[in-house]
């Protein structure tokens, strides 16, 4: 195929050039009734190119097959047989993977307990039964590892009539399972393998990177473009390969979710990003590599902070390790994540994309060069000189790794669906929770609907939440009280 096109981008460049008006949604009309405020913020250009996908962009029957024609791109440019596009992010993406995988199967689905929120979302909507495989608990630093081959297949023996497995890799840190193992474990057993790779949508273009799932048997593989690629936020691809799903289905099951408005600028720079990667994107990532190496040199050689790296992989770690996620332990500082991250913001105008009660972490991409690192680099050593002054926060009740395996002990969807009622937190241990609540980010849940509570995750939540974590998704966000089932 000609990877130099870009079907949707095309499109867009000769809507403009036919002056097409559209009596249609959207109402702006590409910014002429724009409030003039609003375009001081925005600019024109982003309403210009807001036009309607079908009865728009392409025609009413889609007869141009623009986005079909950039989704078979996408799926050349990196080795897979069918790529959809979605501008309602993975979280999309991984729930109508999961839907068709297991929507109507009464053996369920293999999960590792540290899934995001999302999956937890397809549990509930699908009516799916999880079966969990507990992660690899790291106790020094408090942190998750995807689970092992060993862990997968232990599952299966448990859990034979399961209609697939659904691993998460690369996890919010950057820490990659063996998939190649444990497609291989689903596989002698005639099942799918469903990949959240939401932070992986640059690993197919570089050698230097942790394999990507498609190359290591993934039946399925969801990847979030706007987190690691140069995509819109929302814009997710999910691949196919193989026959052990049936692409038609799962294109069904994506249709139920998705919205039937998409926006014109998320798909175009999808195949905007696509051509870039085979065009330079080896390059690119040649350069961002060399200069993360430089980056996480650095940063150690500051005071009190240390950059995870070959601690995270091992035997009972994970198998690889995407370095442009550095991963920041700032616990010698005396301060917390959130307090480090809070202070970056506020006095260097830094964000960083994930923080904990003992970490930070900075995601390096392509678009990244030395000035962007350098100034990390120089917030980070300010940090190190401020951190000494911070007030000292409440202490974070940390559970042992065996304490956040709750038990199961009713399906999510009829937890989350029951009957149910608001109980202070001082009695909610031993009640079934009909809510999720999710440090956020990485957005992973402590407690799932229909797991049983007890004191020591309470505990941890509430004592997080007064360190600094947020818990966005609890129906009480003081955690006073907790929705538990009648």
């Amino acid at each position: 195929m000609d990877q130099n096109r870009a079907p949707l981008l095309e499109a867009l460049e000769q809507y403009r050039r036919l002056d097409r008006y559209g009596f249609t949604p959207p109402g702006h009309r590409q910014g002429r009734g724009t409030d003039r405020r609003v375009l001081d913020v925005l600019g024109r250009d982003p309403f210009h190119d807001d036009v309607l996908a079908t009865s728009g962009l392409d025609d009413r029957r889609s007869s141009n097959n623009y986005l079909a024609d950039a989704e078979r791109l996408m799926a050349d440019a990196v080795g897979a047989d069918y790529a959809f596009f979605s501008t309602c992010g993975s979280s999309l993406s991984v729930k109508a993977a999961m839907m068709a995988v297991a929507g109507n199967d009464p053996g369920g689905l293999l999960l590792s307990r540290d899934s995001h929120k999302s999956i937890v979302a397809g549990l509930i909507f699908a009516g799916i039964t999880p079966r969990w495989i507990t992660p690899q608990w790291d106790a020094a630093h408090h942190i998750s590892h995807p689970p092992s081959p060993s862990q997968v297949r232990d599952a299966w023996e448990k859990n034979p009539d399961a209609a697939g497995a659904l691993i998460v890799s690369p996890s919010p840190y950057g820490t990659c399972a063996d998939l190649a193992a444990i497609a291989g474990a689903c596989h002698r057993r005639g099942k799918p393998l469903i990949v959240d790779e939401a932070w992986g949508a640059h690993l197919p273009f570089h050698e230097g990177l942790p394999t990507w799932a498609m190359d290591a048997g993934a039946d399925v593989c969801v990847v979030s473009v706007h987190k690691m690629g140069m995509g819109f936020e929302q814009g997710s691809v999910f691949h196919v390969q193989g026959d052990l799903v049936d692409t038609a289905h799962l294109s069904a099951c994506a249709d139920l979710l998705m919205t039937t408005s998409p926006n014109v600028m998320i798909y175009s720079a999808l195949d905007g990003w696509r051509r870039q990667m085979v065009e330079t994107g080896h390059e690119l990532l040649d350069t961002a590599l060399t200069l993360v190496t430089s980056l996480r040199d650095d940063i150690e050689q500051l005071p009190d902070l240390e950059v995870l790296d070959s601690e995270l992989l091992g035997h009972q770690a994970s198998h690889d390790l995407d370095r442009m996620q550095v991963l920041i332990d700032v616990s010698r500082t005396g301060a917390t994540g959130y307090q480090c991250a809070d202070w970056l913001r506020a006095e260097r105008s830094i964000d960083v994309g994930m923080s904990d009660h003992r970490r930070i972490l900075a995601t390096v991409s392509t678009a990244d060069d030395r000035e962007t690192t350098r100034r990390l680099l120089d917030g980070l050593e300010a940090l190190c000189g401020a951190a000494p002054s911070f007030p000292d926060t409440p202490r974070i009740e940390l559970p042992s790794p065996a304490s956040l395996q709750l038990e199961t002990v009713s399906s999510p969807r009829e937890a989350f669906f029951g009957r149910t009622e608001m109980v202070p937190g001082a009695h909610a241990a031993g009640r079934i929770a009909a809510e999720q609540l999710t440090p956020y980010p990485p957005g992973i849940p402590v407690v799932v609907p229909g797991e049983r509570l007890d004191a020591e995750v309470i505990g941890y939540l509430q004592s997080g939440l007064r360190a600094g974590m947020a818990v966005p998704d609890a129906t009480d966000s003081s955690l006073d009280c907790f929705r538990v089932m009648v």
